[in-house]
């Protein structure tokens, strides 16, 4: 094999698991999946492609190392970390600087890779990614050690045959897989990475892309293609998915191996990789800043992703997401630049007319539109600033996904001063805004305003995106599903406004002096009325008030105070 084998070789394997990624993302099973196997991986392998294609080289070292690095530096999700191991431990196993190497080289590289996967993990688990590509190996080495003439082609349709006889054996390893009826995801990708490269390998042939591709009937069958059983919060350890990579400081004299070890006490599924140039991180942990912190003793942080595991089971069907998505397209906003002359101003960050239209009336000079699975960037929430004429301004994200993006802000701004308070529902922004109080400093305005929000319960009712368990009770996609300050709660599973109701009887008490319901836009105002009248009727000593949001993805809204 040489480089521009290989090179095509890498190319087919990214195309043929980015025409089934959809497929593989249903797969997963795990109580909140960390992030979409196939997506995530379609990513991490299409990273290097992007690379390759500019890359003329005839030598296989070089091209294997600079797949290895741009994997590395794109790798997305534990699964895409892993698979970035693979192609880094099989460039590090093959002969330096060859330009050509044998079916003995490749099979022996790509064991090096399984070596490098497994010793990047803490704990590693049978019944993953892992053991595929481990049997892979033993497959090709016994196929190599049997072989009086070995061939390429020969060793590597073994290693394919290897994984995919152990990808259909993952059940029998992991419980929860056999419970849910499901193969291993990871397990899944890596096979058809494989099997991409080896049309390459064998006929010369580079896999086209195809939309919605079907997989092989073995594996395609019913029983692997059951949806997810999942039991939610209860299984997670550890909330926030934290990945970063750190550009290494030539000064320092750390090893990584420090940053691992502290890594492991304050969360799991640690993975820590390493080169010359960075260092790459994967943890969950509670303490996502401090894990940040210790990074940063080995250089400057390069890119950093955050995610709420216990959130993503609310994360909507793709086809309502791809809607949101339109919509935002189609309006995207504009704002103008400002001087700072007012002494306060605020940004909000909110989904729906209604909803703008509220924060509007309390105060918001500019309300940058987005929500769930429809976060605004960096750049769309720096533009509202810089409109807002202030010398201070408040920004209120009002989703837990969208306050690190708008603490990015801060440090961009030099002609005013910023103040990101990290309002993690609408609720809580809404309340933040009306505490706020004129005659305050704006040091003093931040705790007053923080201490309001942390007052305020939020209520939701959705729907559920994929077929699930809840304890004992199965959940179909689709049904109404509610939420008592982000944790699931069974109320009513086909009508929305009985579940509103029910939910706002579980939340309110005796302490209960405000409840205000915000409706979606899947709401008519008739259905919204009655809502209202049953809250009013049981509550008769409170005040309730009605409010038309307009937002999408949540039938309802609730706030208790």
């Amino acid at each position: 094999m040489n480089g521009a084998l290989f090179k095509n070789a890498v190319i087919s394997g990214a195309n043929s698991i980015t025409s089934s990624k959809s497929k593989i993302d249903d797969l997963n099973i795990f109580p909140v999946p960390d992030g979409d196997t196939g997506t995530n991986m379609s990513m991490t392998i299409n990273s290097a492609v992007a690379e390759l294609k500019n890359l003329d080289s005839e030598s296989i070292y070089i091209v294997a190392k600079k797949t290895a690095s741009a994997m590395l530096r794109g790798a997305r999700g534990n699964s895409g970390v892993i698979t970035s191991l693979l192609f880094r431990g099989f460039y590090k196993g093959l002969p330096e600087d060859s330009d050509t190497a044998s079916a003995e080289d490749i099979v022996s590289a790509f064991g090096c890779g399984v070596e490098a996967a497994y010793g990047a993990v803490t704990a590693p688990a049978e019944g993953t990614i892992l053991t595929v590509a481990r049997e892979a190996y033993e497959a090709g080495k016994a196929y190599i050690e049997g072989s009086d003439e070995p061939t390429l082609a020969e060793a590597w349709r073994s290693m394919v045959e290897g994984a995919r006889a152990s990808l259909l054996r993952t059940p029998e390893l992991l419980p929860v897989l056999k419970k849910a009826g499901v193969v291993d995801a990871g397990g899944m990708g890596l096979c058809l990475i494989m099997e991409g490269m080896l049309s390459v390998i064998c006929g010369g042939e580079i896999v086209p892309i195809e939309n919605d591709m079907e997989l092989a009937d073995d594996i395609r069958d019913d029983v692997f293609f059951k949806k997810a059983a999942a039991q939610f919060d209860q299984e997670i350890n550890f909330t926030y998915c934290t990945e970063f990579i750190v550009t290494r400081d030539p000064r320092c004299k750390k090893e990584p191996a420090e940053l691992r070890a502290y890594l492991e006490t304050i969360g799991d599924c640690v993975v820590v990789v390493d080169d010359e140039e960075i260092i790459k991180v994967h943890v969950h942990t509670e303490e996502p800043g401090n894990a940040l912190q210790a990074g940063l003793a080995f250089g400057s942080l390069l890119t950093v992703k955050i995610e709420n595991m216990k959130e993503q089971h609310k994360n909507v069907k793709a086809e309502a997401k791809a809607e949101i998505e339109e919509k935002l397209e189609q309006s995207k906003q504009t704002f103008e630049f400002a001087p700072p002359e007012a002494e306060v101003g605020f940004v909000a960050v909110a989904a729906g007319e209604g909803l703008t239209e509220l924060f509007h009336d309390v105060g918001c000079e500019n309300v940058v539109s987005g929500g769930q699975s429809m976060n605004p960037s960096t750049d769309q929430i720096l533009e509202a600033v810089m409109a807002t004429g202030a010398k201070t301004v408040f920004v209120l994200p009002n989703n837990k996904n969208i306050i690190m993006a708008a603490q990015q802000v801060a440090p961009m701004v030099s002609d005013r001063k910023v103040i990101v308070l990290p309002t993690r529902t609408i609720p809580q922004g809404i309340s933040a805004m009306l505490s706020y109080d004129p005659e305050l400093s704006p040091d003093s305005n931040r705790q007053l305003m923080l201490d309001a929000a942390a007052g305020v319960s939020t209520g939701q009712v959705t729907f559920a995106a994929r077929n699930s368990e809840f304890g004992s009770t199965k959940i179909k996609e689709g049904e109404i599903i509610s939420l008592d300050n982000g944790k699931l709660c069974i109320t009513d599973r086909e009508d929305p406004v009985k579940a509103a109701y029910k939910l706002i009887k579980n939340m309110a008490d005796k302490d209960t002096s405000f409840i205000t319901i915000i409706y979606g836009e899947d709401i008519s105002a008739q259905d919204a009325e009655r809502c209202f009248d049953m809250v009013r009727s049981k509550f008769d000593e409170v005040d309730v008030t009605l409010v038309n949001g307009g937002q999408p993805v949540y039938y309802f809204i609730i706030s208790i105070e």
